[in-house]
C-alpha cells in the first residue's frame, strides 16, 4: 500500500484509464503488495530524464498526430537544429518510443512514428500540456 502524503502511486485506481487496469490496481492494494517509494522515484526519475526534455515531448506530440519525415519534423519543432533532432529521434528510437523506416529510393526517404509505446506515451504528454496551460500563471 502506498504511505499517505506520497506524490506517486502507480497503477493507482482513480486515474487509470481502463476499468480493466483500474481493477488490478484495486486488486493489488487489497492483497498488500508492497509499495516502494524510493525505487518508484528512482525508475520514474530515470524515465523523466531520458523523455522529459522540452524537444522530446513536442517531438512525441507532433508524430501522435501523423508520420511525418525528418524536414517536417524540422519544420514543426520551432526552433530545434538539425543537430538535436536528429539526436533527440535517435534517442526516441533508442527507447522505443518512435520507428524510423528507411525506404531504398534516390534520395533515401526516411520516415518517423510513434511506435505503441510512443502512442502509450500520449496520454500522460497530452494532460501534462493541459495542466501546464491550466496552471501557467500559477507557477
Amino acid at each position: 500500500m502506498a504511505q499517505d502524503g506520497t506524490f506517486w502511486k502507480p497503477g493507482h485506481p482513480e486515474v487509470c484509464d481502463t476499468p480493466e487496469r483500474a481493477r488490478s490496481a484495486r486488486a493489488a492494494e487489497a492483497e498488500g503488495d508492497a509499495f516502494h517509494v524510493g525505487e518508484s522515484c528512482s525508475r520514474v526519475s530515470d524515465l523523466l530524464a531520458r523523455i522529459g526534455d522540452k524537444w522530446s515531448v513536442l517531438i512525441v506530440s507532433y508524430l501522435g498526430n501523423r508520420t511525418m519525415r525528418f524536414s517536417e519534423i524540422k519544420r514543426e519543432v520551432d526552433g530545434i537544429s538539425q543537430k538535436m533532432l536528429t539526436t533527440t529521434l535517435r534517442n526516441l528510437e533508442r527507447d522505443g518510443f518512435v520507428k524510423r523506416t528507411i525506404y531504398p529510393t534516390i534520395p533515401p526517404k526516411v520516415e518517423y512514428e510513434l511506435t505503441d509505446l510512443g502512442r502509450d506515451l500520449l496520454c500522460p504528454v497530452s494532460a501534462l500540456g493541459q495542466w501546464a496551460i491550466a496552471n501557467a500563471d500559477r507557477v
